[in-house]
């Protein structure tokens, strides 16, 4: 068992299993969140709970986050950070503004608490498996603290930079999915009211060049229209908004995230805002008039 004491705040979809992960790592929790259904099931597990944010950080020498947006981050960790003993570790794996994550950093620091801002990328079942890919900004000598924690979590875990670096590169990564995910689902319907299967496209994209982690696991969700949330749709208005402001301030254009952010909009617009991302391909099916899953 961990002699560490870590507080994990945030037991949404993301958090609840990265939690449960690191409790059977041995690690002991203190556990906070707006639900009480989560908190109940890993106090379950042998997790104590916390009333509140502040509580957290004042029982424990390390404190994850996984908060839904730069609002909530910004005002729970400043709760945290005014609880917590000097020489803490703040992490805090929410998607959040690069801005925030510096002046959070900052404002950590003033109080001798160590900061990183750690987003990851993997969904739903990377954080079941523990196989999430965490960016890390901040000091290195904190990266490296937190490195054992990571492990637990994670497969894969890189230090990209300074304060504001995890962030930043979250930002271009969820640029990346929700642009790929369109383009999966626009070359699927295609396909299909060309008269082909989209299933065999699929399995015939898969060899070659346009094979990705998208194509394969969206792709497969956009066949069988599974879209239970492993990302829901509405969260990626978040990272519209994130990259859209620091796209504007270094003067770099995104075509791509325009057309793609039309995409979303629509789907929110006609009730998809809980369903997985992939469920953007519904927007196309609905003005070609086909479905993907229909017969072929």
């Amino acid at each position: 068992m961990s002699g560490e004491t870590v507080g994990f705040i945030g037991l949404g979809i993301m958090g609840r299993p990265m939690a449960l992960n690191l409790r059977r790592a041995g690690y002991r929790l203190v556990v906070h969140s707006r639900s009480p259904g989560p908190v109940e099931e890993l106090m379950g597990a042998g997790a104590a709970a916390g009333a509140t944010a502040a509580e957290v950080g004042l029982r424990t020498t390390t404190v994850i986050t996984m908060l839904p947006d730069t609002h909530t981050v910004e005002q729970v960790l400043r709760e945290v950070m005014a609880a917590m003993h000097p020489g803490g570790l703040v992490i805090d794996m929410s998607t959040a503004h690069p801005d925030a994550a510096r002046a959070l950093a900052s404002e950590c620091a003033e109080r001798d608490i160590a900061f990183l801002d750690a987003p990851v990328s993997g969904g739903e079942r990377g954080a079941i498996d523990g196989t999430l890919s965490i960016m890390a900004g901040g000091d290195a000598t904190a990266f490296e603290r937190a490195l054992p924690l990571f492990g637990k979590i994670s497969a894969r875990a890189i230090h990209v930079g300074g304060p504001g670096a995890g962030q930043v590169t979250k930002a271009v990564n969820q640029l990346v999915v929700l642009c790929t995910i369109e383009v999966v689902a626009e070359a699927l319907v295609l396909a299909a009211k060309a008269g082909v299967s989209p299933a065999k496209v699929r399995e015939a994209l898969l060899g070659g060049f346009a094979q990705s982690r998208i194509l394969e696991a969206h792709g497969e969700r956009m066949l069988t229209r599974s879209f239970a949330p492993g990302g829901r749709a509405e969260l990626h208005v978040k990272d519209v908004e994130v990259l859209r402001q620091l796209a504007a301030s270094l003067g770099v254009p995104l075509p791509a995230l325009e057309a793609s952010a039309g995409q979303l909009a629509l789907l929110l617009e006609h009730g998809g805002a809980g369903l997985d991302h992939a469920a953007l391909v519904t927007e196309l099916e609905r003005v070609a008039g086909i479905e993907l899953s229909a017969g072929w």
